[in-house]
């Protein structure tokens, strides 16, 4: 298959996967790790590229359908998932790998909820800082974690390997 389409067919295929994941409304532990993870896979089987353009449509789609309710947020969370998966995707040791871009997505989600949109004047409401701080750690750990081992299980499957 060429590049190109084997790109557009792989993240096309995760897109669709972290759209369903986001429309089944499961709390937002389960929600954010699985869509963490999705594109901690697409920039591990794809290529970073594709992590970010799925890290960049899904919030945007997410607040389009009505999933995602405070559309302040959104510009800080393709931001903040774009760095999740560049950062990822330049680390070579795992526990950096997790490590590294989960406390970046935290600490800029929290930074953005909590002081960039006060400070532009936007009202942010309680529920939206608590939803964006602490729980942000915990989902992008989670999806990374279980992004990497996903990968793992993909790439023995993709090269043929026995598992």
């Amino acid at each position: 298959m060429k590049k190109d389409t084997k790109f557009l067919t792989r993240t096309a295929l995760l897109l669709a996967l972290t759209l369903m994941v986001q429309y089944l409304k499961m709390p937002q532990i389960i929600t954010g790790s699985l869509v963490n993870a999705m594109l901690v896979i697409a920039g591990e089987m794809v290529n970073p590229i594709s992590g970010v353009t799925i890290g960049l449509l899904t919030p945007l789609i997410a607040i389009l359908v009505g999933i995602l309710k405070f559309p302040p947020m959104v510009p800080f969370i393709m931001a903040g998932n774009a760095l999740y998966v560049w950062l990822y995707s330049v680390q070579k040791n795992t526990v950096l790998k997790i490590a590294l871009p989960s406390l970046a997505k935290y600490a800029w989600l929290s930074i953005c909820a909590v002081y960039i949109l006060k400070w532009v004047g936007v009202k942010v409401p309680q529920p939206v800082i608590q939803a964006f701080t602490l729980p942000q750690l915990m989902t992008a750990s989670i999806g990374a974690a279980v992004g990497v081992a996903v990968a793992v299980v993909l790439k023995k499957i993709d090269k043929g390997e026995d598992m």
